[in-house]
């Protein structure tokens, strides 16, 4: 039926495909700007970690606010690299299968996760153009990096974070006047979202807060081998010596190695559950909600660099997880051992550092990503798109 009414009304038909809710509340305005647009048609795919219990069944937040067009499945239950590689093999037969019926003009993708692989593995095979939100970062501690440089050369449309990312993706190979920045899409969120009173935020958690607050978000590093346990451990340890703070723990993704942290934490709030609590998902309210209220977030998330920055708070940042990334003054860089978290920890709290972050300038823009992706998924000319010519750089 929706196909009938989309050719009758030439809506160019936009699918966005979503597989974590960290990820999901990056593209919401966008979803929310493609439904708002009489020339676009929203489709959805649904993914990944959306569709496990383990991870909180987050499709169905997405479900309270837009219709998800497909669930595609994933072998979930193993995070080994068999696992991972056979997860990735499914996706991309149910991928291939979706486009076929849904038959989207243009594929619309953030990041860099195995699952979007896939999503993009089989829509370069389709034939459907590809529009890569997020392109040409870094992250040298995770196989992140390899995928999302993959996933830019398999794109036809790229919206970077910053001047110099998109000045990468150019540098990959990519045709400069498809490339544009157009700032970080987690930005967007704190200047359109409603966020929550304090009194409102702790009913919300059902929790108290304290003198001192952190939040806590730390995911495996995927190319260091099984040092998952061990750093979350040293993490833990530095925390417990900190003196009238409460922690709030948001869950490690589905990583390899993932489960091995989320248990290390169910350990620890059972143990301490007068000063700690833990959610597999905040979701994006209370999640950024939370940054205004607490001292600083921990652990090496993407979040702690994106969109810490804007609230003015100290971001510690653990290991190399996010190495390579352009780095607010606010980011406090330390060593996956307990000696240098408690060292940032010191940084944190001090008058100098404390007096910095008053004039903090967030380097992923100002949040108003959406509207100026979709003046150009509107114009850009689909006719000859799949052609690519490799963009070489001019040198002297």
């Amino acid at each position: 039926m929706m196909h009938e009414q989309s050719e009758k009304t030439n809506k160019r038909k936009i699918c966005v495909v979503t597989g974590t809710r960290a990820e999901y509340g990056l593209l919401y305005w966008l979803m929310k700007e493609i439904v708002a647009d009489e020339e676009l048609e929203l489709q959805i795919i649904a993914t990944g970690m959306h569709l496990s219990p383990e991870f909180g069944l987050t499709y169905k937040e997405i479900e309270k606010e837009f219709k998800i067009d497909k669930k595609i499945e994933m072998l979930l239950s193993s995070d080994t690299s068999i696992g991972i590689s056979k997860s990735m093999g499914l996706a991309q037969i149910s991928f291939a299968e979706s486009y076929e019926e849904l038959k989207p003009d243009i594929v619309v993708v953030l990041g860099d996760r195995f699952e979007i692989f896939s999503a993009v593995s089989s829509a370069m095979i389709a034939r459907i153009p590809i529009a890569h939100l997020h392109g040409g970062e870094t992250t040298e501690g995770a196989f992140d990096e390899s995928i999302r440089h993959s996933i830019t050369k398999m794109s036809h449309l790229h919206f970077t974070a910053t001047e110099e990312y998109r000045k990468r993706v150019v540098q990959l190979g990519e045709d400069q006047n498809r490339v544009f920045n157009v700032g970080g899409m987690g930005t967007e969120n704190i200047k359109r979202l409603e966020l929550l009173s304090k009194d409102d935020f702790e009913k919300s958690i059902e929790f108290k807060l304290n003198k001192k607050n952190i939040l806590v978000t730390f995911h495996p590093v995927s190319l260091e081998n099984s040092t998952a346990k061990e750093q979350f451990k040293e993490l833990l340890d530095a925390i417990d010596e900190l003196k009238n703070t409460n922690i709030i723990f948001t869950k490690a993704n589905s990583d390899t190695d993932g489960r091995i942290i989320n248990q290390m934490i169910d350990e620890y709030v059972l143990e301490n559950s007068h000063k700690s609590i833990c959610f597999t998902s905040l979701g994006q309210l209370r999640y950024l909600s939370a940054l205004q209220y607490v001292d600083t977030m921990v652990g090496n998330s993407s979040s702690g660099l994106a969109e810490t920055p804007s609230f003015k708070v100290g971001t510690i940042n653990i290991g190399d997880r996010q190495k390579g990334r352009i780095k607010a003054k606010s980011i406090i860089d330390c060593e996956p051992n307990k000696s240098s978290i408690l060292q940032a920890f010191a940084k944190l709290y001090s008058k100098a550092f404390q007096k910095s972050l008053t004039s903090t300038i967030n380097p992923y823009g100002e949040g108003c990503a959406s509207v100026k992706i979709i003046e150009e998924l509107k114009k850009v000319d689909l006719k000859n798109i799949l052609k690519k010519s490799f963009y070489d750089l001019k040198v002297d």
